[in-house]
């Protein structure tokens, strides 16, 4: 991937949704809820204000509703702001 964000946006790699089944129905993909977590695939360079703690590789949690989602090389990713990241994962 060859895109950088701007200032203090990151690119984020959405972990993919859990299959379930309830009782042999499986539940279709839009019926799925989104997962929260993912890995950082690209950052921006921060602002005056706000360094860039988070750094390509990192595994978030982020919130539900939080970032925009994009599509590159045919793959779906989400991008957002630093401060939406609740957590990166150890």
């Amino acid at each position: 991937m060859n895109v950088k964000p701007l200032a203090d946006r990151v690119i984020i790699l959405p972990a993919p949704a859990e299959e379930k089944t309830i009782g042999g129905i499986i539940i279709p993909d839009t019926a799925k809820e989104k997962p929260l977590k993912g890995e950082v695939k690209a950052v921006g360079n921060g602002t005056k204000d706000e360094e860039m703690v988070l750094k390509v590789g990192d595994q978030v949690l982020y919130g539900k509703y939080s970032g925009t989602e994009i599509e590159l090389d045919g793959e779906k990713y989400l991008i957002m702001r630093q401060s939406d990241v609740l957590a990166i994962l150890g």
